[in-house]
């Protein structure tokens, strides 16, 4: 297993096709889900030679805590369906890296049984239900277990339509989202996507005093909009091309945002991480750090919590790798000049 591409491959032979289905799958034509590595393609490096690389440090801070490396696992549902122990092997492989894991609210494991397996900062992601009562309750659990941060989602007014998925999911016995249980009961039974307005923003916001992530920004109008109401971060992320397919690529919207939000807040690229070299190009572009989503599911299916520890670890090494080799030995060394 020498790259995240040979867990990828593995993953693919051991899962049962609806579950591969499920996580592979993009949008419609999933032309999107193809732009996000292809944007990465398309950006060449430009190294120095001559620098003093004998130490390479890719620890930094992330809002306000310290970690091991500017990388995050993504919120991503049904690890239930991928692995035994859920979750709970995905935070023990983010402590083990020393990287912060963003729980999805709909995760098989609850909140509850997450954090008290996790050894590095946890962040909780959300998505707006229409009854604001249902949405708060979570963000009290999530309150009470030490969640750092709160990640909304905003890119899902409705589901994208995965057809790769549609045509297999009826085939699995899918595990049941924990994080439901519990909570007040829903007004409506059929729910398409979550729909969130900057209103729901606002009030979010006066409901806690935890930072405030938006994930899935891909313009600059809406990264100013988002830093003049005071959000903690940015996430720019076209939901790993599972909504609207045809759009931007993450990596491709990533500097238009940064250019907008101004320094106000910090900000961070999701989709299409496969290397290191992927890594340092969005911090190049002005990311703080990048999420990953599929490949950790690819090392939870081959190996549970030691899978995606290994897949975490890659990267890391990885990325080290390259700022040396890129004549950049710290974080602070990499801006838009080491490309070209």
């Amino acid at each position: 297993m020498l790259n995240v591409f040979d867990y990828e491959r593995l993953a693919r032979e051991l899962l049962p096709p609806p579950v591969w289905d499920y996580i592979a799958a993009g949008a419609d034509d999933e032309v999107t889900l193809a732009e996000n590595r292809r944007a990465f393609e398309r950006i060449a490096l430009r190294p120095r030679v001559l620098v003093d690389v004998s130490l390479t440090d890719i620890a930094t801070v992330l809002l306000g805590e310290a970690v091991a490396a500017p990388i995050m696992i993504a919120p991503t549902a049904m690890h239930g369906a991928i692995c035994a122990d859920g979750e709970i092997a995905t935070a023990q492989a983010a402590g083990r890296a020393g990287v912060v894991m963003v729980a999805a609210a709909r995760s098989n494991r609850t909140i509850e049984e997450i954090a008290a397996a996790a050894t590095a900062p946890i962040w909780f992601q959300l998505y707006q239900f229409t009854e604001r009562e249902r949405t708060l309750a979570l963000v009290r659990r999530a309150e009470a277990m030490g969640c750092r941060a709160l990640v909304l989602t905003v890119d899902a007014p409705r589901w994208g339509r995965k057809e790769r998925s549609l045509r297999t999911e009826a085939e699995f016995e899918w595990p049941y989202a924990g994080n439901m249980a519990g909570l007040p009961a829903p007004t409506s039974k059929t729910i398409d996507g979550a729909p969130v307005t900057w209103a729901d923003v606002d009030w979010l916001q006066s409901k806690t005093q935890l930072p405030l992530v938006l994930k899935g920004i891909t313009s600059g109008e809406d990264a100013a909009i988002a830093v003049a109401r005071g959000v903690a971060a940015i996430t720019v992320s076209n939901h790993g091309g599972r909504q609207l397919d045809g759009t931007i690529a993450s990596l491709d919207a990533l500097p238009e945002v940064v250019a907008h939000a101004g320094g106000r807040c910090e900000i961070y690229l999701d989709g299409g991480i496969r290397r290191g070299t992927d890594v340092l190009k969005a911090l190049s572009l002005g990311a703080h750090a990048v999420m990953v989503g599929r490949p950790v599911l690819w090392g939870l299916a081959t190996a549970g919590a030691d899978g995606a520890g290994n897949v975490l670890q890659l990267l890391k090494a990885e990325l080290k790798r390259a700022m040396a080799l890129a004549g950049r030995p710290t974080l602070a060394d990499m801006d838009r000049s080491a490309l070209i």
